[in-house]
């Protein structure tokens, strides 16, 4: 039986007022293309929702104040800790293209009809989100009290 170490990382669910998430477009070099949240891996020291805000930020170009750590996301099959974070969006946040070698779009969208194929840690983050309770193959989901 051979163990992987976990990394661990971020999902942000950057939601506006309308209900709608934000979504990019992955091309990073090695993977298949998808849709993913904003987000990334944990630096060593750094709290799960400043990490988020940090990804996000990175990313999109969207500075927010605050989140919400929804849920942790361990995925079964191989490597992979992620932390939800739900985020608000700041009125009249702008997605830009800030990482054009990792995404080279993004878009607002209902979180339940978001386009594919849909990276696996963002349809574990969505689950937990959406379904807290409900089990997904291949993830053991954790919704944290809120």
């Amino acid at each position: 039986m051979s163990l992987f170490r976990p990394v661990s990382g971020v999902g942000v669910v950057l939601e506006r007022a309308d209900g709608t998430v934000a979504v990019g477009h992955r091309i990073t070099a090695g993977e298949s293309p998808s849709w993913s949240f904003p987000g990334g891996h944990l630096e060593g020291g750094e709290p799960v929702v400043a990490a988020a805000l940090r990804e996000l930020a990175e990313e999109t170009g969207v500075v927010a104040a605050s989140g919400t750590l929804v849920a942790v996301c361990v995925r079964l099959d191989g490597p992979g800790v992620t932390f939800a974070v739900h985020v608000p969006a700041p009125a009249g946040a702008v997605l830009r293209v800030t990482e054009p070698h990792a995404t080279d779009s993004w878009t607002w969208t209902d979180p339940d009809a978001l386009p594919g194929p849909v990276f696996a840690h963002t349809a574990a983050v969505r689950h937990a989100w959406r379904r807290p309770g409900v089990a997904l193959d291949g993830w053991d989901l954790h919704r944290v009290a809120t």
